[in-house]
């Protein structure tokens, strides 16, 4: 009896010991795949500069790329000079404006949900995967407003969207945002939640450093996020300042990114000094470039 028994727990300690190389095996090879892409937000005007300095990528405005409320036709010519950026956009930013309301007791989802789709049809034209959904104002929820009933508007409006855009190659990603700028989707825990709610193939999830620094939320929540995450924003927490202003350590928040084999953009959302703004550009660059272990 203690033969067998002595069989199988030899068995069982071996197994288990082929298991947790496997998933160190698993979790190495995700790193090693991870390839991590660096941005600013920035307009096309700045672009060859910062293609000079060593960046991969642009992210813009919405309001100012894709011009929402500008009939088509008058479009083209500014998407004609879009096109001559000397960097690619790889994400558009400030999705719907606060004028729009998406959560509350009168909401206005069919005029927003126009101009959103507007936006993202000239994304796919310009070739911009990602807009990002932060949108503080516009997803607020007024005081004393039932939460629940504002987060099932939220994810009704982006079921719609994602409707809408299905066969367009954008992916929206939800931004959560600090309880300071709204008080709907403030972590990236709970952006988990809504997209897994929401359950479409054109709704993710963005990781902002900052806004996980001012809400106390550590690395592991993107681990826990995984795949769901397909864009991330950066800056330093004292001020909202760009990489290496202040020489705050992020290299653990790239670290997780790097352990779930995330393929993607880190854009600098942040202040700029005003003098010297080049050298900034290139000290924040070195910064993440260190600290993403690249």
């Amino acid at each position: 009896m203690r033969s067998v028994n002595r069989r199988v727990f030899m068995k069982s300690t071996v197994a288990a010991g082929v298991a947790a190389v496997a998933g160190c095996r698993s979790t190495q090879a995700q790193a090693a795949e991870a390839k991590i892409l660096f941005g600013i937000c920035a307009g096309p005007d700045k672009a060859d500069r910062l293609k000079a300095i060593g960046y991969d990528f642009i992210e813009g405005g919405v309001g100012g790329t894709f011009k929402p409320t500008m009939p088509d036709a008058e479009y083209e010519a500014e998407l004609a000079k879009l096109k001559q950026s000397a960097l690619p956009f790889q994400s558009c930013n400030g999705f719907i404006p606060s004028t729009y309301r998406l959560t509350g007791p009168e909401t206005t989802h069919d005029t927003a949900l126009e101009y959103a789709v507007t936006a993202c049809r000239r994304a796919d034209l310009l070739g911009v995967p990602y807009i990002v959904f932060g949108s503080g104002g516009a997803r607020k929820m007024p005081e004393g407003f039932d939460a629940a009933k504002g987060r099932a508007q939220f994810i009704d409006f982006c079921r719609k969207l994602g409707d809408r855009i299905r066969d367009l190659k954008v992916t929206i990603v939800l931004e959560p945002l600090n309880k300071g700028e709204t008080n709907l989707l403030n972590s990236v825990t709970e952006g988990i939640s809504y997209v897994d709610e929401i359950d479409h193939p054109r709704i993710r999830l963005l990781a902002d450093f900052y806004h996980m620094m001012k809400e106390n939320e550590g690395p592991d929540a993107i681990r826990k996020a995984g795949a769901r995450i397909r864009h991330c924003h950066i800056a330093e927490l004292e001020g909202r300042k760009a990489p290496g202003t202040k020489g705050e350590d992020l290299s653990g928040y790239f670290k997780a990114l790097r352990d779930v084999g995330y393929n993607g953009g880190v854009s600098c959302e942040c202040g700029w000094p005003k003098q010297n703004v080049e050298e900034a550009w290139k000290k924040a660059l070195e910064t993440m470039r260190q600290q993403a272990g690249v």
